[in-house]
């Protein structure tokens, strides 16, 4: 074997192995770029799937913020409502025809009054002078006091241990405490 064929296989091995070299490194790259993408693809889904489990969150909450959102104004609608249908009882109260007006104060005095009581009428009251007369006042020593505070109709007793306010806006408040569950249910139908 000569020098020339000595030299020819030397360059021979070299460009085999070279090649060699160069398929395993094509080799190791395409199975680096495969596990990259197959990285990259199992990211990407994740990164969606995590973006649309946060985007059904906002969703979610931000459908509870609209549903809780609607409740608070149905609910202030319905408290209007029932502020208007208070309001319209306490104007009919004010307008009582004088009859209506004396008998509703005799009951009311029956009930409330204590011997010695003073009455002190609302501003808005114009039947004093007869509820002031009446045998259940006589009977109890009911006093009248001049003064006529805004009450919103009808009176307060003054006793000598409390007071009690049967001034139709103090009843009407009482009756809405008491009945605006049943009164709410009559006109909203809920159950």
């Amino acid at each position: 074997m000569g020098r020339d064929d000595l030299v020819a296989r030397i360059l021979s091995d070299a460009q085999a192995s070279a090649e060699e070299t160069v398929r395993a490194a094509r080799a190791r790259a395409e199975e680096i770029l495969a596990a990259a993408e197959a990285q990259c693809k199992r990211e990407r889904e994740e990164t969606e799937r995590e973006a649309e489990e946060q985007g059904k969150r906002i969703r979610d909450g931000k459908a509870a913020m609209a549903r809780l959102d609607s409740a608070k104004i149905r609910l202030a609608e319905r408290r209007r409502v029932l502020d208007a249908v208070y309001l319209r009882a306490l104007a009919a109260l004010l307008c009582l025809e004088r009859r209506e007006a004396v008998s509703l104060s005799e009951r009311l005095l029956r009930e409330y009054a204590e011997e010695g009581d003073e009455i002190v009428f609302s501003k808005e009251f114009p039947y004093c002078g007869e509820v002031a007369k009446l045998s259940v006042a006589v009977q109890k020593k009911l006093t009248v006091s001049e003064e006529r505070p805004d009450l919103g109709g009808g009176f307060v007793l003054r006793g000598k241990t409390s007071d009690k306010d049967v001034s139709y806006r103090a009843l009407l408040a009482a009756d809405r405490e008491a009945h605006q569950a049943e009164i709410a249910r009559a006109l909203f139908g809920d159950h």
